[in-house]
């Protein structure tokens, strides 16, 4: 089995539970502006948000044009008037406040410390990753960590893995395992930079597009098979 030395993180839905994070600010956002949430806009917000980070991904948006025009879009669906700057502004204090960590997620970073070299890979905005991670405690089992906003540059592009892998003392593409949620920012960005990657499909997604993770797993504890660490645990080869 192959050996790893460097394993590369995801943040959301990967060690932290975004999902969880991100309904509870959204909730504390619509009782802030004394408007009802329902579970029509929930999903309306979820596709209007997935739409503009896709965008981000593809280049096609900055970071703070997704942030600071979704709001007022999904407002604007509603007839609502809004500033989207200022509704970002307010979600984001909610968010940060947002640690919750996925089953299994610290006994796993924490073990994993002592035999491998751990690093934080994450689109996003980068004070509130750090104040996530640290209110989550992981944040000390990571030699580095990597956040779209401070590198200029977003998963999945090879620029963003090239300056990642610059500030890696003695990296090894070779000896290396990007661990995420995403098959379009984590997987397919693993891929352009020449790692194996490991999907974290906890749902069983079916995988419509052309990207073939090197590992596909359900839950993080499968991570010790797939590292030749004793557990016993099994995982599907992609």
């Amino acid at each position: 089995m192959k050996q790893y030395r460097t394993l590369l993180f995801d943040v959301d839905d990967t060690i932290l539970d975004f999902r969880a994070a991100e309904a509870l600010a959204l909730r504390l956002l619509f009782e802030d502006q004394n408007i009802p949430l329902t579970d029509e806009m929930k999903m309306q917000y979820k596709t209007i948000n997935q739409g503009l980070w896709s965008a981000f991904e593809e280049g096609k948006m900055t970071r703070d044009e997704v942030v600071n025009t979704r709001f007022a879009a999904l407002f604007k669906e509603y007839s609502y008037e809004a500033d989207g700057t200022l509704l970002e502004q307010k979600y984001r204090s909610f968010l940060e406040e947002g640690h919750q960590l996925v089953d299994g997620a610290f006994d796993l970073i924490s073990n994993l410390q002592y035999q491998f070299d751990l690093y934080i890979v994450t689109n996003g905005v980068s004070k509130t990753q750090y104040k996530r991670l640290r209110d989550s405690g992981l944040f000390p089992f990571f030699k580095d960590i990597f956040v779209s906003e401070d590198t200029g540059y977003q998963k999945p592009m090879k620029e963003y893995f090239d300056y990642v892998f610059e500030r890696i003392p003695s990296f090894s593409a070779e000896h290396a395992l990007i661990i995420g949620d995403s098959l379009t920012a984590d997987i397919k960005g693993g891929q352009l930079a020449g790692l194996d990657t490991c999907w974290i499909n906890p749902d069983m997604k079916p995988n419509k597009s052309e990207t073939v993770p090197t590992y596909e797993i359900r839950k993080l504890e499968e991570l010790y098979h797939i590292l030749n660490i004793k557990n016993n645990v099994s995982c599907s080869l992609g």
